[in-house]
């Protein structure tokens, strides 16, 4: 029988994003065939020395860090140091993917349609009239590189300004103001490297007294209703997936992603990218590959196979098949 496949599972890690990190990366290791891999755990926090140790008789990665040094390119730089292909995207992608101003460049250089949007920086004088003047209200005040809508506020009167930039400004030093668009909340999963395949397109709707889609409905069971496929007609459809394919390739990302986007007034607006999205039980890309017909399973397979063609050869350290 051939060897077990040697899987390194990174989750935890030390951004604000710890906790879901870790609930995603229990989920992977109990929806790991233990038949087909051998799993070694990493928490990123205090195993570096380990894997370093390890690195030479590790064949894949699976990276289910958000955040700060682990969605921005960080890990995946070491990873690629130690010779260990993963299942994300590379330094490159992952980084201008976590960086919200440095993806709505290449977003609008590439043609793909954005909400209006103003950048600022700690440290430099901020006309906060000025964005009012130029982006309206409600506007979206949010970090440049956070997730999980950690330190994102909706300021609906311009006297709550300061306090919405004040606690961006405590997670980043650089922070978004976004015009504000009122729709439906959609979002869009592919999986690939250079060919990326559409997932059905998932609607998102939170309970009537969450303001959007924050924290707290994203993670907690019963606030948020997940419909896959959406419900916003074939045409709708088609167009969201081309974008969230268009999104992957624009930002260089690899292996998979999910994009989200607002449908509002007949228009998909592109607002984000994750190269790392969630694995919890309340995420939302399980929900697409399953409506898809894979199991959360066959997903990790899939995934670890684009990791391994990306290392050109697959299996290069036996004769170990998946």
């Amino acid at each position: 029988m051939p060897n077990k496949v040697c899987v390194a599972l990174l989750a935890g890690g030390s951004s604000s994003e710890r906790d879901i990190s870790l609930k995603g990366g229990e989920k992977v290791y109990e929806a790991l065939d233990k038949n087909k891999y051998r799993v070694l755990r990493y928490d990123p926090r205090c195993d570096i020395p380990r894997l370093f140790a390890d690195a030479a008789d590790i064949d894949v990665a699976l990276v289910i860090l958000h955040g700060s040094h682990g969605e921005d390119g960080t890990i995946q730089g070491l990873l690629d140091l130690l010779n260990i292909p993963y299942q994300c995207s590379g330094p490159l992608g992952s980084a201008v993917a976590m960086n919200k101003v440095a993806s709505k460049t290449l977003y609008e250089a590439a043609g793909i349609p954005v909400p209006a949007y103003m950048h600022v920086k700690a440290n430099a004088a901020v006309d906060l009239e000025g964005a009012v003047h130029r982006l309206g209200l409600p506007m979206v005040v949010k970090p440049a590189s956070s997730g999980s809508s950690i330190g994102m506020s909706i300021v609906r009167d311009a006297g709550a300004l300061p306090k919405a930039l004040e606690t961006a400004f405590f997670y980043d030093e650089s922070v978004l103001f976004e015009h504000y668009i009122s729709g439906v909340e959609i979002t869009g999963a592919v999986i690939g490297n250079d060919t990326p395949e559409a997932l059905p397109i998932v609607e998102i709707v939170p309970e009537s007294h969450h303001e959007y889609f924050n924290f707290t409905a994203k993670y907690t069971a019963g606030e948020t209703r997940e419909i896959c496929p959406a419900r916003i007609g074939e045409a709708f459809t088609r167009q969201a997936q081309a974008l969230a394919c268009k999104a992957h390739e624009t930002l260089f990302c690899q292996g998979y992603s999910r994009t989200d986007m607002i449908l509002s007034q007949d228009r998909i607006f592109v607002l984000e990218t994750n190269t790392i999205p969630g694995m919890t039980p309340a995420s939302l890309l399980p929900l697409a590959a399953s409506t898809q017909g894979m199991t959360f399973g066959q997903l990790l397979d899939r995934l670890i196979h684009l990791a391994l063609a990306r290392a050109r050869t697959g299996f290069e350290k036996g004769d170990k098949q998946i």
